[in-house]
C-alpha cells in the first residue's frame, strides 16, 4: 500500500461521477469538509492482497504514529489511485480500507472514509511544518522505516545532530562564520531551511537539450531520457573513466540483472529499506527493477568461496540502468530520474579494522574525481552516534582528507544498513545539492545475503561491506558539469572539459576552394585521438565561428590561402578566448595534453556537417 499523509487545515471533497468499481453511498457521502485533519491518500496494491490483515495492521500502526505527532481533529481516508501503477483489486481495497476505519473508530479516533471508486474534485490547504507531508510504503511484513525515513523527519525526538568540522573543531551550524555559500546552503537543505521539491527548472535542463545532449522521452514513463550521438558519447567516456579508476583500485567487473524476484527473502528485506521508491514490475512473479547493483553483486560474493586471504573482495559493475521510483514531482532533467545509470563499487571486508582502511583509500577516489572532473563538492560525513563515539579519531581524519569545512550528521540510532558514510554534493546554479559520490559502510547485508568467508580461524564469519559509488550516477556528473557552466557564466566561457567535448577542433574552410585541404586536415588530425569535423556548409564565415561557439566546442581553426601555403594555423581557444598560431604538430599536442590519461573515444557524428542530422 502506498499512503501520502497530509496535515491540512482543510479538506473539502465533493463527488462528480461514478465509475464501474464505485461503492454506493448515501447524501451524505456525496461531498465533505475537514479542517485541522490528517489527510491519509492511499493506494490499495496488488501485493496487499497476499496479507490483508498485516497490511491493515501496519497502515493502522503508520497512521497512529503520525497522528500521535501532530494530533489533529480528524484523520480521513482517501483513496488516491494515482499513487501507484499496481493496484489490486477493487473489492480488496475497499474491504482494506473499510476495516482500517473500523479498527481506528474502535480505538476512539475521529475517521472518515471518502468514497471509493468516484471521480471527485478536492481542495486542501498543507500546513507545511516538517510533518506535515510524508510518505510512506505499507507492506504486509513486520514494520520497518524505509531508507528516506530520515527525510520525512517523522521522529523530531531523534533529530540527528549536525556540526561543521573545520581546523579540528566542530562547530553549531548556528554557530559558524560561513565563508563558502554553497556549504551554506548544502546544511540549509540539510535542516530542511530550504525546499526539497524543484519548483524551477535548474539551468542544465535547458542545456541538455540546447547542446543536443539528450532529452525526455514523452513514448517512455516519467524520469526515462533518449540520449542523441553528442550526450551518448560524453555518457561513454564517464563510464570508461569510472571502469578505469575502479580497476586501477582493484576492482573486479561484474555484471548482473536488472530485474529480481521480490519473493526472494534477503531482497525483499533489502528492498523493503528502500520504502516507496521501489520500481515494480509484474509478470508471473513480483520483480523490482534494480536500483542499485547491491543484489547481483552480493549474490555474487554470497555463492564465491571466500577466504580471509581474498579479502578486501572487491566488485564493480555499471548499472545501465538503475531504477527508482521517483515522484512525478520530483523528476527533473538528469538531476533525479527513474531510469539512470551508476557506477556501483562494493567491497567485502575482512572486519570493520580492514573497512576504514579501504573507506580511506575509496574517499580519496571519490575526491580525485573532483579533481578530474574540475567539480566542487560539498561534503556531508554522517554515522550513527555509536560509531562516531568508537570512531573519532578516524572521522576527524577523513573529514581533513577533503581540506575544506565538512558537515558531520551525527545520528542517535542506526535506521538503514550503514553505520557511517560520506556524501559529495555539487550545488546548482539554484543553490541546491546534487548528490554525486559516497562510500557507505553496511554492517547488515553480509549477514542478510550469506556472504561468508573462511577466516584466519578456520571458522565462517560474515564480511562487512563498503558501498562505494566514485561519481555517483553518470546523469548528475553530466548535470553537475552543465550546472557549473551556469554558474561560472559571467567569469568564463561555457564548455565541457576537453576529453569530454563531443567535438574537440572544427575546421571552418573559407570557401570551397579550401574544403580539400580541410577533409585532408580534419582526417590526419582523427588520426591523433582527436575529435575534429569540418562545416563544409554553404553558411557566411561569421555564422560558422558563431555556431562552433554556440556549441562550446573548445578549438577552432579557419582554412585560407595562408593556413594552406604555410601550414602554420591560428586557433580560435575558447576557455582563453585568446588565438594562437600554431603548426600541426603543436595543434595536437595541445589537445592532447588536455586530455592526458583520460579515455577516448571516436567521433560520433559525420565529420562533414553538411551531412548531419538535426536532432533539436
Amino acid at each position: 500500500m502506498r499512503v501520502l499523509l497530509i496535515h491540512s487545515d482543510y479538506l473539502k471533497y465533493k463527488t462528480k461521477n461514478k465509475t464501474k468499481i464505485a461503492e454506493e453511498i448515501d447524501d451524505s457521502k456525496q461531498e465533505g469538509a475537514f479542517e485541522d485533519s490528517l489527510v491519509v491518500f492511499t493506494a490499495v496494491e496488488k501485493e496487499d492482497e497476499k496479507n490483508e490483515e498485516k497490511v491493515v495492521k501496519n497502515f493502522i500502526e503508520e497512521v497512529k504514529s503520525v497522528h500521535s505527532d501532530i494530533k489533529s481533529e480528524t484523520i480521513v481516508l482517501y483513496p488516491y489511485a494515482h499513487l501507484s501503477s499496481s493496484l489490486s483489486s477493487p473489492q480488496i481495497a475497499i474491504k482494506i480500507l473499510v476495516n482500517a476505519e473500523k479498527a481506528l473508530k474502535e480505538e476512539g479516533f475521529n475517521v472518515y472514509r471518502v468514497p471509493f471508486g468516484w471521480y471527485k474534485s478536492f481542495e486542501l490547504s498543507c500546513k507545511g511544518h516538517p510533518l506535515s507531508e510524508l510518505s510512506r510504503n505499507i507492506s504486509g511484513n513486520e514494520s520497518e522505516k524505509s531508507e528516506n525515513d530520515d527525510e520525512d523527519k517523522q521522529d523530531l525526538k531523534h533529530d540527528p545532530k549536525f556540526l561543521i568540522y573545520d581546523n579540528g573543531k566542530l562547530i553549531a551550524p548556528d554557530e559558524y562564520t560561513y565563508n563558502n555559500k554553497n556549504l551554506k546552503r548544502f546544511i540549509e537543505y540539510e535542516l530542511g531551511e530550504s525546499s526539497k521539491t524543484e519548483t524551477t527548472d535548474p539551468p542544465h535542463v535547458k542545456l541538455m537539450r540546447e547542446k543536443e545532449l539528450c532529452d525526455y522521452e514523452s513514448a517512455s514513463d516519467v524520469g526515462n531520457l533518449k540520449w542523441y550521438p553528442k550526450g551518448r558519447l560524453v555518457r561513454d567516456l564517464l563510464s570508461d573513466y569510472v571502469y578505469n579508476l575502479v580497476v586501477e583500485n582493484g576492482a573486479m567487473p561484474i555484471e548482473t540483472p536488472v530485474m529480481y524476484d521480490l519473493e526472494n527473502k534477503a531482497i525483499s528485506e533489502h528492498a523493503g529499506k528502500f520504502g516507496e521508491r521501489q520500481y515494480k514490475i509484474h509478470t508471473k512473479k513480483e520483480l523490482m527493477l534494480r536500483f542499485a547493483c547491491c543484489f547481483g553483486a552480493f549474490r555474487v560474493l554470497g555463492e564465491s568461496f571466500l577466504t580471509w586471504k581474498n579479502l578486501p573482495a572487491r566488485v564493480y559493475e555499471l548499472s545501465t540502468y538503475s531504477f527508482r521510483y521517483e515522484k512525478r514531482g520530483e523528476v527533473v532533467g538528469l538531476k533525479r530520474l527513474r531510469a539512470f545509470t551508476m557506477p556501483d563499487w562494493h567491497t567485502a571486508c575482512v572486519d570493520m579494522n580492514q573497512t576504514l582502511e579501504e573507506f580511506e583509500k575509496q574517499t580519496d577516489v571519490c575526491i580525485q574525481t573532483g579533481i578530474d572532473l574540475n567539480v566542487d563538492y560539498e561534503v556531508i560525513l554522517r554515522a550513527t552516534e555509536e560509531f562516531y563515539k568508537e570512531n573519532k579519531v578516524w572521522m576527524d581524519k577523513i573529514a581533513e582528507k577533503i581540506a575544506k569545512p565538512v558537515i558531520f550528521e551525527i545520528i542517535p540510532e542506526r535506521k538503514h544498513y550503514w553505520v557511517c558514510k560520506i556524501d559529495f554534493a555539487a550545488i546548482d546554479a539554484l543553490g541546491r545539492p546534487i548528490e554525486n559520490p559516497t562510500v557507505q559502510i553496511d554492517v547488515e547485508s553480509g549477514k542478510r545475503f550469506d556472504i561468508s568467508y573462511l577466516g584466519e580461524d578456520e571458522k565462517e564469519h560474515h564480511p562487512v561491506i563498503i558501498h562505494c559509488s566514485p561519481t555517483g550516477s553518470i546523469e548528475r556528473v553530466i548535470c553537475s558539469l552543465l550546472e557549473k557552466t551556469a554558474i561560472e557564466l559571467n567569469e568564463k566561457p561555457p564548455m565541457l572539459p576537453v576529453w569530454l567535448s563531443p567535438i574537440q577542433l572544427r575546421i571552418i574552410p573559407i570557401n570551397d576552394s579550401h574544403l580539400e585541404y580541410s577533409n585532408n586536415l580534419a582526417e590526419e588530425l582523427s588520426q591523433n585521438n582527436i575529435r575534429v569535423d569540418v562545416d563544409d556548409r554553404e553558411d557566411r564565415l561569421g555564422k560558422k565561428i558563431r555556431n562552433a561557439a554556440k556549441e562550446w566546442i573548445p578549438y577552432t581553426v579557419v582554412i585560407g590561402d595562408n593556413e594552406i601555403e604555410n601550414n602554420i594555423f591560428s586557433v580560435s581557444i575558447r576557455s582563453t578566448k585568446q588565438k594562437e598560431d600554431l603548426t600541426k604538430e603543436e595543434l595536437v599536442e595541445k589537445i592532447n595534453a588536455k586530455c592526458k590519461n583520460l579515455p577516448f573515444r571516436k567521433l560520433p557524428l559525420p565529420k562533414k556537417l553538411s551531412t548531419r542530422i538535426n536532432f533539436k
